[in-house]
């Protein structure tokens, strides 16, 4: 009898037992069985039980490459050893004062010194955090109501930055989303600036909130000049102009992407890198306009009111310190970048070679992989912006059958790409990348056996 071929994802199943083991305990805990919608895969995530520098191992004991780096937060990579050290100090002395102390100090300095736009600072606990106290700290110092955000781009899971982030873009509402809230947020097409120049004479909006990257980490990368023109519009029409540097900041540049594109916003919100993988964000921002966090003896001052259990406690601060001093060197950057544009060059002449569809794409130490699609302007090298592809291609990423054989081709072969595309750290090396360019090159083959590609 002839025997049968296991497909990617039957291989991966019988090679992960610890992990579906895991996964089906963990529906009878969590809903949909994750606790966080990213790692939500099919067949099923993997259970990690420890890492270090670029590696990660599973409960399998595989060793994977790692391109998740802690969503994209571990530019140092895994357990860093200052950080640890440092954390383990910080331990001895405590966790939670319930007051000021110079380990906040220290880190707000350190995002001060690099961040450009950052004339004042502010604590929170995650990028969701962030971005929401901007918008309202916004509202407060403008007198306006409105939030305008552009299609595709991801500020957090808050009322206010869900809408126009999914596909399609123009639904009319999200589950658990008041009508209210939705409709004080102004979703705008990336690239047309005369249309966002005649929504924002109306007089309405308080500020404008972009990912500098373009939609979800360059996913949707705006035109060339667009980031500039977005700043001169916002100007004339005295618009307070947010860079979400979530995922940019200090990854881009050690200034993040207002640096590397030489932008100055007026207010930046911060998280991942910022907080040396702990949990921890930021947001900064002009003087003035961060003056409505200030306590004064004026009924008319517009005060905000913003409490927080761990804005800036110590462990995150001394974390996001020690990561910001390593950081500040752009040696740590151009390093991550020449990793990622090795991977993605590398994967676009697998594609090339091996005649199937897809690109991979990105900028700075960034990269997203479509497969099944065919860009006008795909070549064996790097691609910053896949041509003739609509933004909805764009955003929906990798799907389906698709996305399911790639990940199981991918942890088979000793990468974790679970996001269909990743970020570099400093601990990656070249020997690392050409790697994880053979297990791609594998993957491909077998999927193109499977007739998926």
């Amino acid at each position: 009898m002839a025997q049968t071929t296991r497909t990617l994802e039957q291989e991966f199943i019988e090679e992960f037992p610890g992990s579906r083991q895991r996964a089906m305990h963990a529906l009878e805990s969590f809903p949909a069985g994750v606790t966080h919608d990213a790692r939500y895969v099919k067949p099923f995530p993997i259970y990690i039980t420890r890492a270090a520098g670029a590696k990660k191992w599973d409960v399998d004991g595989h060793e994977l490459t790692d391109y998740a780096v802690g969503h994209g937060s571990l530019i140092l990579g895994h357990n860093h050893p200052e950080i640890v050290e440092a954390l383990q100090r910080q331990l001895e002395r405590g966790t939670h004062f319930g007051a000021g102390h110079d380990q906040e100090l220290e880190w707000a300095d350190w995002i001060q010194r690099l961040v450009p736009s950052a004339a004042r600072v502010k604590f929170t606990s995650s990028g969701t955090e962030a971005t929401m106290l901007a918008m309202r700290a916004a509202r407060a110092f403008s007198g306006r109501e409105k939030i305008m955000k552009f299609e595709g781009n991801f500020h957090g899971w808050h009322d206010y930055a869900i809408r126009g982030e999914k596909l399609p873009f123009d639904a009319p509402g999200s589950p658990g989303v008041p009508q209210s809230s939705w409709d004080l947020t102004v979703v705008m097409p990336i690239d047309d600036i005369d249309a966002v120049d005649a929504r924002l004479a109306e007089g309405d909006v308080a500020a404008v909130i972009i990912e500098p990257s373009g939609a979800s980490w360059a996913q949707i990368p705006p035109a060339p000049g667009f980031l500039l023109q977005l700043r001169e519009v916002t100007k004339k029409h005295n618009v307070i102009l947010i860079f979400d540097e979530v995922i940019t900041g200090f990854r881009w540049a050690p200034g993040g992407a207002q640096q590397r594109f030489d932008i100055l916003p007026d207010m930046t919100t911060l998280a991942k890198i910022v907080a040396g993988g702990l949990p921890g964000g930021a947001i900064a921002g002009r003087a003035d306009i961060m003056s409505v966090f200030e306590f004064r003896d004026d009924p008319n001052h517009p005060k905000i009111v913003h409490p927080g259990t761990y804005n800036g406690n110590p462990l995150s601060a001394v974390a996001g310190a020690e990561c910001l001093k390593r950081v500040a060197d752009p040696k740590v950057q151009e390093h991550c970048d020449a990793m990622a544009l090795r991977l993605r060059s590398g994967f676009n002449k697998v594609l090339v070679d091996r005649g199937a569809q897809g690109v991979c794409y990105g900028e700075s130490s960034v990269f997203h992989l479509l497969l099944g699609v065919e860009a006008t302007n795909m070549v064996a090298d790097d691609v910053r912006r896949p041509e003739g592809l609509t933004t909805a291609v764009l955003k929906s990423g990798l799907t389906g059958k698709l996305k399911s054989s790639f990940i199981s081709g991918m942890m088979i072969s000793g990468s974790d790409i679970t996001f269909g595309g990743g970020w570099l750290s400093v601990t990656h090396t070249a020997e690392d990348i050409d790697r994880t360019i053979e297990g791609f090159d594998a993957t491909i083959v077998r999927m193109q056996g499977e007739g998926l590609l």
